[in-house]
């Protein structure tokens, strides 16, 4: 039975290694999309837009179809890739890993045998083949965020430092634009991605549970190709056993029709139940973290796409100079792998340190991320500022900020919402507030058209209006400080909370609501 312990452990580390090289080596990829172009551009595709307009000999008018059409194939992917979520989580939650990594590995080699095939003359296949590949991207992050549960104590780094990895993945587009320069063909970049499937399918196999995996795991937990005799766990009852489970459910006291008295909570948690899924989405944690995720979002998404013409006239119509500045912000895009873990190390700063008399597990989570959720809404507050002034050698700073950000951001995300609500509701939860920002990200539209038209092309004006909504976001933090102490000076006024933890701690979470 050792040798199976050892096992096991290693198991676990294989896991985490070839799970961090997927997320980096393939999740992500379509957001390198902007290398992309380069490469079907030379191929010809869309070619038959850029035609010359008799009347003043030039295809001006004729190309800016074809980047229209570059355009409109990444904003559907963009958002297939977040407005799904939701389809993604119920599948994730109700039908298990293997499942859910079966149709993302499906989707992924479709997409890449679509772009394989492809050609100037069969352009459209861009459509289905770059949503494909965004859809099946985000469901390998999904099913890899749960490796994080195998080790407790970094449960929260392993989660950021696995989105950052889906950022800096964006890389591998433009080793394919590299290699194309050398004379590799678009085809053969892409037929070597579709035969790494082949790699996903032995992972999944042999690395990757059937269902989920528990938090925490319990003693000889192992999965895949195991040696001896195999355990089963059901996970659903493990994770609701989880102490602190029902924190959602008190929390949304107020909001929902019928909320449970302090004694039906703990009679509820020690029978082994967890918060429904509509008690957590009707708590105010769900809704101040999707208007948290939602603001930041589209202030990055509206810095994005206005970026070309910001820098274009800040540059003062010199090409090579905005050129620089284009490359710059390239290649701190692929530092999101070096910044995320450092969100994760600071939600997972108190492991290992001994709990407050009367504190649970999961509310020393909670308290931990209040300093995370804190600094990633500063890092907003001053990427937009920076953002905001006109001065160009300071877009630099600006980049640093943005790329900080966003990978605080995702990371942040989805580690907040393993932290508060429960395991069986985690992909529903991720997928619907993933769903729900990328709805309200479509404001960045109307922006677009009062920058390009009432204001002349220059966004200063809504630069400014978005850094002062972006204010709103200390809210989500705040409120989760003041429950945390609340709840630790409830503590304090009850000289029984080291005893009686787990009978009373529903009833003191709905108390401080």
């Amino acid at each position: 039975m050792q040798g199976c312990e050892i096992g096991s452990r290693l198991r676990y580390q294989l896991t985490l290694a070839s799970g961090m090289l997927e997320c980096l080596c393939f999740a992500g990829v379509m957001f390198g999309y902007a290398s992309l172009v380069f490469v079907l551009k030379e191929d010809g595709y869309f070619s038959q837009l850029c035609v010359t307009d008799p009347g003043t000999n030039s295809t001006m008018t004729g190309c800016i179809r074809q980047d229209e059409q570059f355009s409109l194939v990444f904003t559907i992917a963009s958002f297939l890739n977040n407005f799904l979520n939701i389809v993604n989580g119920y599948i994730f939650d109700r039908f298990g890993t293997m499942v859910t990594r079966l149709l993302a590995i499906s989707l992924y080699t479709t997409g890449t045998l679509l772009v394989a095939f492809s050609s100037a003359t069969l352009s459209e296949l861009l459509f289905p083949a770059l949503s494909c590949i965004a859809v099946g991207g985000i469901l390998l992050l999904l099913t890899n965020m749960q490796v994080g549960n195998l080790f407790p104590a970094h449960r929260s780094t392993i989660i950021t430092l696995y989105n950052g990895a889906f950022d800096s993945s964006s890389a591998v587009f433009l080793i394919i634009k590299v290699l194309h320069e050398a004379g590799i063909s678009l085809r053969s970049s892409f037929l070597v991605l579709s035969l790494c499937s082949v790699i996903h399918l032995v992972r999944t196999l042999l690395l990757m549970p059937t269902t989920h995996i528990p938090y925490p795991p319990p003693q000889g937990y192992t999965y895949g190709a195991r040696c001896g005799k195999s355990n089963s766990y059901n996970v659903e009852q493990s994770e609701g056993l989880r102490e602190g489970a029902m924190m959602v459910a008190e929390a949304s006291r107020g909001r929902d029709d019928d909320p449970a008295a302090p004694e039906d909570s703990a009679e509820t948690r020690e029978s082994g139940t967890e918060a429904s899924f509509r008690s957590c989405v009707l708590s105010w944690f769900f809704l101040w973290h999707l208007l948290w995720l939602s603001i930041m979002q589209l202030r990055h998404y509206l810095f994005i796409g206005t970026l070309n013409a910001k820098l274009t006239r800040l540059a003062g119509q010199d090409g090579a100079l905005v050129s620089q500045y284009i490359n710059a912000f390239a290649v701190t895009q692929l530092c999101g792998v070096l910044c995320a873990p450092w969100n994760g190390l600071i939600m997972d700063r108190h492991k290992g340190k001994p709990l407050d008399p009367g504190e649970s597990e999961q509310e020393a989570d909670l308290r931990s991320s209040s300093l995370s959720l804190f600094l990633t809404s500063l890092q907003c507050l001053l990427f937009s500022l920076s953002a905001s002034i006109p001065v160009l050698p300071l877009q630099y700073l600006t980049f640093v900020l943005q790329v900080l950000n966003r990978s605080f951001l995702y990371g942040g995300n989805a580690a907040f919402i393993c932290i508060v609500f429960p395991a069986p509701h985690f992909g529903k939860l991720y997928g619907l507030v993933m769903s729900l920002s990328a709805l309200i990200s479509l404001l960045q539209y109307p922006c677009f058209a009062l920058v390009r038209g009432a204001l002349g092309g220059d966004p200063f004006y809504v630069d400014v209006a978005l850094t002062l909504l972006t204010l709103l976001v200390f809210v989500h933090p705040v409120y989760v400080f003041i429950y945390c102490s609340r709840l630790a000076h409830r503590r304090k006024g009850n000289p029984r909370a080291a005893t009686s933890r787990s009978k009373r701690s529903d009833a003191e979470l709905q108390d401080n609501i």
